[in-house]
């Protein structure tokens, strides 16, 4: 094997944490595996790995040279992929996934805008308002409102949005504005699933901490659009997403009450799988649809 065989190998053992496993992704033989590694070993001077008969794990060393073959192998597989003309003309099929109500209002035009640029590009955008795994559901991209967990995806952060709770003017005046979240007590909500607020609306408590207010609701639905369209017709507070219902704070329509108190901020990013090797229709849609999604007042 060549060097950078040799170091493939290395690291197909540092993943698999084993001689044996890594040879059966590779398909090669557990000799041919042993002796890759002890070739990297006798190059380098140091050992790799800790053996014994039930684990395999790196060394100190093993841990530090991992993250360098990993970087040197990445970069060559940049090189020979733009070579190959994968970094070119955006081309194929482009498969994006976002919310429902975002994806609507946010994605969709932008990826409309994409294909009009990009006559090689055509597009499948699939709306759902759960966690979708890009890998085994065959995405390219997705929107994700959420803060991510540690993963393998590459994100661009875009914006961010709040959790706001909104009523019409007639409501407020008819029953009053609440000043503080205990005072929801005394009011009637329209509770929505979808903008995660249907367990009791959680608020941040100005010395730190928070407080989880159950508020007296008639109705519950499992889209934040009936939630808003209840609120925009008086029939009480709703608690969604800031985005959701700018249009309508924007044309009077709504108020938004109790915003000293609400909790934190949620991150948008756009995340795909495949980082900096990602192809052309991935990289050029991600700067795209990034920039435009970060010039939007509303998801800042």
């Amino acid at each position: 094997m060549d060097r950078l065989e040799t170091l493939r190998v290395f690291i197909a053992v540092a993943e698999a944490a084993g001689f044996a496993s890594a040879a059966r992704n590779l398909g090669l033989s557990a000799p041919a595996v042993t002796r890759a590694v002890a070739a990297v070993e006798e190059r380098l001077g140091v050992r790799l790995f800790q053996r014994n008969t039930r684990r395999v794990r790196l060394t100190e060393a093993g841990e530090r040279f991992v993250k360098d073959a990993k970087r040197i192998l990445g970069e060559l597989e940049d090189a020979e992929a733009s070579a190959a003309g994968l970094h070119g003309e955006p081309r194929g099929m482009l498969n994006i996934t976002a919310s429902v109500m975002f994806g609507r209002m946010f994605v969709a035009p932008v990826l409309m805008d994409f294909l009009d640029r990009h006559a090689a590009v055509s597009a499948r955008l699939v709306l759902l308002d759960r966690v979708v795994n890009l890998i085994e559901e065959g995405f390219d991209v997705a929107v994700r409102i959420a803060h991510l967990e540690d993963s393998s995806l590459s994100a661009q952060r875009i914006g961010e949005v709040r959790r706001v709770v909104v009523a019409s003017p007639d409501y407020l005046a008819r029953n009053g504005t609440p000043q503080r979240p205990t005072d929801l007590q005394a009011h009637r909500a329209i509770l929505s699933s979808q903008a995660g607020a249907a367990e009791g609306w959680t608020f941040a408590e100005p010395g730190g901490g928070t407080d989880v207010i159950d508020v007296p609701s008639q109705l519950t639905a499992n889209v934040a659009e009936i939630a808003i369209q209840a609120a925009i017709a008086g029939r009480g507070l709703a608690r969604v997403l800031s985005y959701m219902v700018a249009p309508a704070v924007r044309a009077g329509q709504l108020r938004v009450v109790l915003d000293q108190y609400e909790p934190p901020s949620v991150p948008i990013h756009l995340v795909h799988a495949e980082g900096r090797r990602a192809n052309a229709k991935i990289r050029t849609f991600v700067d795209f649809a990034a920039a435009r999604l970060r010039t939007d007042a509303v998801l800042q």
